[in-house]
């Protein structure tokens, strides 16, 4: 374990380094709540199927790098449909939020038909937690952060409800290191977002703008295009301003 963590933490290091991460646009595409909530009611139905099995590998490793302790408190931003609800110890304690109705209700169908009783719902912005400061020892969004209208803003909530040296995931698709890749992924943005995520959220630019220090950085799924990205909230510490729009 020593091993992963050294060359995962150095890998998090190179990404952040960057010198105009801090002020780099995030993404070509733009959207608001009420888009995000249009395009996830209609994925509702669906959702499972289509995203359930592609993005599953994912989720089962983000849930083995959580070690998760009887009696943590886990806040799963973006609960969605509920597909990661029965991947929990039921000896933790787990509040999901999502903005979208539609998804909440299956998670609902979910959480009833499995007896999921440590997991409880609410319909909240994942921009205005609705929860005390360090709240919870383990902040995870799990194919989220892109689609938001504000990364940035999600990130200070969720470090904000996190305990200090609690955890602060995020498993996503971000935009290739590679420039071809790159440019074909700003190119297919503005369309992808319909399907629910923006194609070119840019890692190093988010990570820096968040004021986030990641302590392992993986690819995850088949083909490998998402990452799993760990941070752990220091002791003492604000948030770094914003300086650039997404």
């Amino acid at each position: 374990m020593a091993l992963f963590e050294r060359e995962t933490a150095a890998r998090g290091d190179d990404v952040i380094g960057s010198a105009d991460a801090a002020t780099r646009a995030l993404s070509v595409t733009a959207v608001e709540n009420d888009f995000v909530e249009g395009v996830y009611d209609k994925l509702a139905r669906f959702y499972d199927v289509v995203f359930g099995p592609t993005l599953h590998p994912g989720r089962l490793q983000a849930l083995q790098r959580m070690r998760i302790a009887p009696g943590s408190k886990i806040l799963e931003v973006g609960v969605g449909t509920g597909i990661n609800l029965q991947l929990y110890p039921r000896t933790c304690e787990v509040t999901g939020i999502d903005f979208s109705d539609a998804m909440l209700e299956k998670a609902r169908e979910r959480v009833e038909k499995k007896g999921l009783a440590n997991v409880r719902l609410l319909q909240m912005d994942a921009q205005d937690l609705k929860f005390a400061d360090d709240s919870f020892d383990i902040v995870y969004a799990p194919y989220l952060i892109s689609v938001v209208p504000d990364p940035v803003k999600v990130a200070a909530e969720m470090r904000r409800v996190c305990r200090p040296g609690g955890r602060i995931i995020f498993l996503n698709h971000f935009r290739s290191q590679n420039p071809v890749l790159s440019r074909a992924e700003r190119a297919i943005s503005p369309l992808t977002i319909h399907i629910g995520f923006k194609a070119d959220l840019d890692l190093p630019g988010f990570l820096a703008q968040a004021g986030l220090h990641p302590t392992s950085i993986e690819k995850v799924n088949i083909p490998k295009i998402w990452s799993l990205v760990t941070c752990v909230k220091e002791h003492g510490t604000a948030i770094a301003p914003r300086v650039a729009s997404a």
